[in-house]
């Protein structure tokens, strides 16, 4: 069997296209994508990409943002950005594609070397293919090539960072890296986020792109939204969780515990102690308390 085997099914599919196409893959590499819609006859109006973008994922070199560059030169494209996609959809009207392939030279056959990858054709209108299509339509924001840019920018900041964790890629089912908060200043987080990095020194920035990468945020997301989901992955901390059950949490114990769960150094578990405390004030309704040991307390402090 040809290597690009899975390749010549999504271009043949394409290829018949009449009235609509969508491309949904966690992974889009611009070279495959730009042939992706040379294959699409003219005349198709309404294609829709779906897939997301990742600061880490796009410094690791799977994924290229610029397809949002190509989508505009092009016309016909919609991007949407879904943070959670791991289905890999290509639809063309009413027959359509679903397997293992993402939009990529490695997984399409377009390079030597090519994985091993599975297409089966079914119907759009199998209700599985439209419950995915459903829930890309309420969950998708939109990728712009402003969004797209600023990932970029990020994504080279980070992989110019020599502590950046390299990030494996293979399935993406790996677990989290384990993670502490480092950003002294969480006030910082969302404008950087936001691709506002101002004056920002270049280790302090460094800081902040590592934290970001690590709470693996969707992108354009809007303030409030983006603290949540900041607060949920704060929360996720195994030191943490007892605040949330207990509603109180001492202090001395948490760097203890760093010490013994993380193998911090003890300057690096108060540290550590202290930023979690930190972020907690700013996303979080809890206030410190002196008594004895520190104490950090859900909820507003009552003056």
């Amino acid at each position: 069997m040809r290597e690009d085997h899975i390749w010549r099914q999504i271009e043949q599919m394409l290829a018949c296209a009449t009235q609509r196409v969508v491309l949904a893959a966690p992974f889009i590499k611009k070279d495959v994508f730009e042939a992706a819609l040379a294959a699409i006859p003219s005349h198709v109006q309404d294609i829709q990409c779906v897939t997301r973008w990742s600061v880490a994922e796009v410094a690791a070199g799977v994924s290229d943002p610029e397809i949002a560059d190509l989508a505009a030169a092009d016309g016909r494209v919609s991007i949407a950005l879904c943070h959670n996609l791991h289905a890999k959809l290509y639809a063309a009207d009413d027959v359509c594609l679903i397997g293992s392939p993402n939009l990529t030279g490695k997984a399409t056959g377009l390079v030597p070397d090519s994985n091993i990858e599975l297409l089966i054709e079914t119907s759009t209108a199998h209700p599985e293919v439209q419950r995915l299509l459903r829930v890309i339509k309420d969950t998708g924001v939109p990728g712009t090539i402003d969004l797209a840019h600023q990932i970029r920018k990020q994504a080279d900041l980070f992989q110019a960072d020599e502590e950046a964790p390299r990030v494996l890629v293979a399935g993406h089912d790996e677990r989290p890296i384990p993670w502490l908060p480092e950003t002294r200043n969480p006030t910082r987080l969302y404008g950087v986020y936001n691709g506002r990095h101002g004056k920002i020194g270049r280790d302090v920035l460094a800081g902040i792109l590592r934290d970001l990468a690590a709470l693996d945020v969707a992108p354009g997301l809007g303030e409030q939204a983006f603290g949540n989901a900041v607060l949920s992955r704060l929360r996720a901390i195994p030191e943490v969780q007892r605040l949330v059950e207990a509603g109180r949490l001492n202090m001395d114990d948490v760097q203890r515990e760093l010490m013994g769960s993380v193998g911090c150094t003890e300057e690096r578990a108060r540290r550590s102690t202290e930023t979690i405390a930190e972020w907690l004030r700013y996303f979080d309704e809890i206030h410190l308390v002196p008594i004895g040991p520190w104490e950090i307390r859900q909820g507003r402090q009552v003056m």
